[in-house]
């Protein structure tokens, strides 16, 4: 990370701002320190051509311990093949252009050491460990007709009760845990529970809250229905993951809360083109269905209420390979300007890391250069048939996309 580069002949957008520079930038030490003009250096030179240059791409619902859809198969596989599998994920996922990625169900200690340590090529990591789910709740992979024990697996662990969740909060943060991530509702894949019906009582969520707002941290909270997501922010959830299914109830309540809603539209896109192919059940294929067409909407009525609205994946098993799709799916109901801040400046104030989603001096040189402005063109973001160049904290990234 101590080397240094020049950027000649670019385009340099600032989502935040709207600024546009044309002209050259000087990475040192993976930070930009120049923008404009660039004179004679000795550092390498990277010519772009005239290509666009916008901030690394950040995905803040990602899952890299996703082998399979779901199930105790997802759970129990070793994991020495979930964490090599997890490498070629995000190596691919880094391709793309994101060059952060929130891990909200999965992750740990030992996958961030070795990304820390870049033993492998991969975007800035950041994990929940295990999602918490209450008995019969969306993390629990048990169908009703299996009598087996379940505590937790690789993605998701089954708490109930304030005291065991107080503590298993503290046992993920011990371990370096980003965000806190609960199940509120029910969800596509899982086998036993409602998808509108709220999980977890108050009391419950407010001592998640509690435990991770007091280390400085925050909770994300899967949840679809209007009634779950407002039972999740009026007890202080700051992350809506999905929320296909709110009223304008409930994306009023998300705004007066501060809350955030992280859109997936990807997943359900392609569960759906692909459910043979990855064997989704037929009660997935039906809950898939029900919450389909209804993301764009939720878009739309977040906004229109003043929530900020970022961007997330969440594909699971061999769907990962659909990411830019999800792009393309959000430009349906924003503009290009707001769906580069989604994919930026919005996700990076998620996560509180605004540093990653801004182009200016100062900021990290974590950058995608595009064939073209997205503003103009939107879709350079997700048509992969184009050239893209990714950087990453100053180093050209070269992994298989």
């Amino acid at each position: 990370m101590s080397g240094r580069l020049v950027l000649r002949d670019g385009h340099f957008r600032d989502p935040e701002s709207g600024t546009v520079v044309d002209g050259d930038l000087l990475v040192e030490d993976g930070v930009v320190r120049e923008i404009g003009s660039v004179g004679a250096t000795d550092a390498p030179v990277l010519d772009l051509g005239g290509a666009t240059v916008v901030p690394g791409f950040i995905d803040a619902h990602f899952h890299a311990y996703s082998t399979c859809m779901g199930g105790l198969e997802l759970e129990r596989r070793s994991l020495s093949y979930v964490a090599i599998n997890a490498t070629k994920r995000l190596g691919a996922c880094l391709a793309r252009g994101f060059t952060t990625v929130r891990d909200v169900a999965g992750g740990d200690a030992g996958l961030a050491q070795a990304l820390d340590e870049d033993l492998v090529a991969a975007p800035r990591y950041l994990y929940s460990g295990p999602a918490l789910s209450q008995t019969g709740g969306h993390g629990d992979p048990r169908p009703a007709t299996l009598d087996v024990c379940f505590h937790e697996g690789h993605m998701n662990e089954v708490v109930d009760g304030v005291d065991d969740l107080r503590r298993a909060v503290r046992r993920r943060f011990r371990q370096g845990a980003h965000v806190i991530k609960i199940m509120t509702s029910g969800g596509v894949v899982s086998p036993v529970d409602p998808i509108r019906v709220p999980q977890y009582s108050a009391e419950e969520i407010a001592a998640v809250v509690d435990e991770a707002t007091r280390r400085g941290s925050y909770v994300a909270a899967h949840s679809y229905s209007s009634e779950a997501v407002i039972h999740s922010v009026t007890n202080g959830v700051r992350s809506i993951e999905h929320g296909n299914l709110i009223d304008a109830a409930a994306a009023h309540a998300m705004a007066e809360h501060g809350a955030y809603l992280v859109p997936t539209l990807a997943a359900y896109d392609s569960m759906a083109r692909r459910a043979d192919e990855v064997g989704l059940s037929a009660v997935g294929r039906a809950k898939n269905a029900e919450v389909l067409d209804s993301g764009r909407e939720a878009i739309s009525l977040a906004a229109a209420a003043g929530v900020p609205v970022g961007f997330g994946s969440d594909l699971m098993g061999d769907l990962e390979d659909d990411q830019l799709r999800g792009l393309q799916l959000q430009a349906e109901v924003q503009t290009p300007a707001e769906l580069l801040r989604s994919v930026t400046t919005v996700n990076a104030g998620l996560i509180r890391r605004p540093e990653l989603g801004r182009l200016a001096v100062g900021s990290p040189a974590d950058l995608v250069a595009l064939a073209a402005d997205p503003v103009d063109d939107v879709e350079v973001l997700w048509d992969a048939s184009r050239p893209r160049t990714v950087v990453r904290a100053g180093i050209p990234v070269r992994v298989p996309a």
